[in-house]
């Protein structure tokens, strides 16, 4: 199997399976906006780092993922260059 098969592939077997989840949102939502109401606005700032946590964890071990990637090429080419 081609390499533009199995990337076609693995990209319609991820449309096909999605889930919906629209609903996380509504229920935050309304439970900031219940607390709130009631004086409480500690948990605001909870679900803001909870929503940055979320957001910086992708990117992190991409970083991650490649230095090592670049580490091991640098090693594999300066082992290389030796011999």
């Amino acid at each position: 199997m081609n390499r533009l098969f199995k990337i076609s592939l693995a990209l319609a077997l991820f449309l096909i399976t999605q889930v919906n989840t629209f609903a996380q949102c509504a229920m935050c939502r309304a439970s900031v906006e219940n607390n709130v109401a009631n004086g409480d606005t500690s948990i605001g700032a909870g679900l803001n780092a909870g929503i940055l946590y979320l957001f910086v964890m992708p990117y992190l071990m991409a970083m991650v993922i490649g230095f090592f990637w670049y580490r091991a090429a640098k090693k594999k080419k300066a082992k290389l260059s030796f011999h």
